[in-house]
């Protein structure tokens, strides 16, 4: 045998050995993959399953918006009050009371503002309106000395924001007052209760001086003005006084002589 042959034996020996062996391996480790493998289908096969839900919901955004959550939230507060007015306000016909209308000897009307238990600066204030025809005057001189007291706080109609109707006109007017200077408003309520009574008192006292004196209603004429609603345009409402509107009480008893002046 020559060297060569023996060199082709050997190597193909080796080669043979080699299948055996890798087929060897591969016959253990088949069976294991063989066995797995089924399994691992069978789980791709349920995660790549499409159902109706998630062509309906996109994937990762499953949560409403910013919006939605402020729309759900007014619902929640909506039902909430709902429920309240449901259940709770039955409960209230225990305290209902008729209405009683308040007596001429007590005419006074007091506004307050209030912020729900926030502090802020107009909630000490308060403010009062009365109809000059039922405070405690004598006469209707007295009114009158009254309404000259009260200056720019007297007007012929309501207050809109005093709670009183358009057509409860007064005959003598409304006189409205507000304090608000002092901390606190019983404080503020007080001063201006106390001001009311002194402009009553000095009403009540009969002074010859001021029943010749007319009323200034300057300050009708400039809210007419302010309004711009056309009250006010070429003497509407309120004539422009001339010589004839002076008061005849103050022109002296005796003409008074006239010199002629004599020019140079």
């Amino acid at each position: 045998m020559s060297l060569s042959a023996l060199r082709h034996a050997v190597a193909q020996s080796r080669h043979n050995s080699t299948r055996r062996l890798l087929h060897a391996s591969s016959s253990l480790s088949m069976p294991r993959m063989v066995r797995n493998q089924p399994q691992r289908k069978e789980a791709d096969a349920e995660d790549e399953m499409v159902t109706l839900d998630d062509l309906q919901t996109p994937v990762g955004n499953d949560d409403v918006t910013s919006a939605g959550h402020m729309v759900l939230r007014q619902q929640r507060q909506v039902l909430y009050y709902m429920r309240l007015i449901e259940h709770d306000m039955p409960n209230l016909v225990a305290y209902r009371r008729p209405f009683v209308p308040p007596p001429p000897t007590s005419p006074l009307i007091i506004r307050s503002i209030s912020y729900g238990n926030e502090e802020h600066p107009a909630d000490r204030k308060r403010v009062i309106v009365a109809p000059v025809s039922q405070l405690p005057l004598t006469d209707d001189d007295a009114r009158a000395r009254f309404k000259l007291l009260a200056g720019v706080r007297w007007s012929p109609e309501p207050p809109k924001d005093a709670g009183v109707a358009p057509h409860e006109n007064d005959e003598w007017g409304y006189f409205k007052l507000s304090c608000e200077n002092f901390p606190k408003a019983a404080m503020n309520l007080k001063w201006a209760s106390d001001t009311l009574d002194r402009l009553i008192a000095q009403a009540n006292v009969v002074r010859k001086k001021l029943d010749n004196i007319p009323y200034d209603a300057r300050h009708l004429e400039a809210k007419l003005r302010k309004a711009k609603r056309g009250g006010h345009a070429k003497g509407r409402g309120y004539t422009r006084p001339t010589l004839k509107d002076f008061p005849k009480e103050w022109l002296p008893d005796t003409p008074v002589p006239t010199t002629p002046s004599t020019s140079q």
